[in-house]
């Protein structure tokens, strides 16, 4: 990547933004001032630091609480960048940053697919077959500006959103690894972000994984699929517990003349999630409470209801 030196401020978080942040180094992109935030005590952090990677490369970085301050824009303004840079920074950028120099974001979707929060969650959710990553210019409204670089990658029948979270992380890498000599050149690729397709999606709660057992077994499949751990988890409540699923398959067996209602269920010493079109997904972990129970002890406590 053989390109005159420029200077980037980079807002960066998460996985994605400790990768994305390395590829800008190995380009020989002056990263003159990162934006990341303080990783928060009351969240499951299983995810790598951009703050100690700005430690242990020396660069410097803020963690302010609010993007649109006007102190941060000072920040910026004074870093004096060519480029900007956005790989999961989790706060919207006001147009007065947007203005300071052209600005770039990393997406894990193929725009203008899963537009909006959480899109790998949500790719699983809705049953797609491939997802990956895209760069696109930023403008104020969210995953709207042109596409500068894609890479696909496939979500197999049984991932997990995390497990394809760790494939939109390496196609991110990818896409930015490709296209930042021509960014740096100033002859990156435009591709308009038709709106007209795909769709708009919110963030998600940790309710939202409430399993609505009237449905059939592939929307429960795939929610258990969407939300598994290290996210929250799918779960249901019986009596005074919470039960959430860790570990799930399609149940390939014939249930349909026991006639169990919708809900858990052991069967033949296995945990069975009955579903509303006769169908059912087979639990290999569940927790309850949050300690892992085996299918005896599920049978006593369902006995007990």
């Amino acid at each position: 990547m053989n390109n005159p030196q420029k200077r980037a401020v980079v807002f960066a978080y998460h996985n994605v933004g400790v990768r994305c942040l390395k590829v800008l180094l190995a380009g020989g992109v002056d990263v003159a001032l990162v934006v990341t935030h303080q990783d928060s005590a009351t969240e499951n952090i299983w995810f790598e630091s951009v703050q100690s990677l700005c430690e242990t490369e020396g660069i410097p970085f803020v963690t302010p609480d609010d993007a649109k301050s006007p102190e941060l824009l000072e920040r910026v303004k004074a870093a004096r960048p060519d480029l900007m840079f956005s790989f999961y920074y989790r706060h919207m950028l006001p147009q007065a940053i947007l203005d300071v120099a052209p600005a770039y974001n990393m997406h894990g979707s193929l725009l203008p697919a899963y537009r909006g929060r959480a899109p790998t969650n949500w790719a699983v959710l809705h049953g797609a077959l491939e997802t990956g990553a895209s760069l696109h210019e930023m403008t104020v409204k969210p995953d709207a500006g042109a596409i500068v670089a894609q890479q696909a990658v496939p979500i197999l029948p049984d991932d997990t959103a995390f497990e394809v979270f760790g494939k939109v992380t390496v196609a991110a890498e990818l896409a930015l690894y490709n296209v930042l000599p021509q960014l740096l050149a100033g002859t990156a690729p435009r591709t308009p972000n038709d709106l007209t397709r795909g769709g708009y999606f919110g963030g998600r709660k940790p309710e939202d994984g409430r399993i609505d057992w009237s449905q059939p077994a592939s929307q429960v499949y795939n929610l258990h699929r969407a939300v598994a751990p290290p996210y929250p988890g799918a779960f249901t409540d019986v009596g005074p517990r919470r039960y959430v699923i860790e570990r799930a398959r399609p149940y390939r067996g014939d249930i349909q003349a026991l006639g169990l209602p919708p809900g858990l269920a052991v069967v033949d010493n296995a945990i069975l999630g009955v579903c509303g079109d006769g169908r059912a997904i087979a639990i290999h972990s569940l927790l309850a409470d949050g300690l892992r129970i085996s299918p005896a002890e599920l049978k006593a406590q369902l006995s007990a209801e």
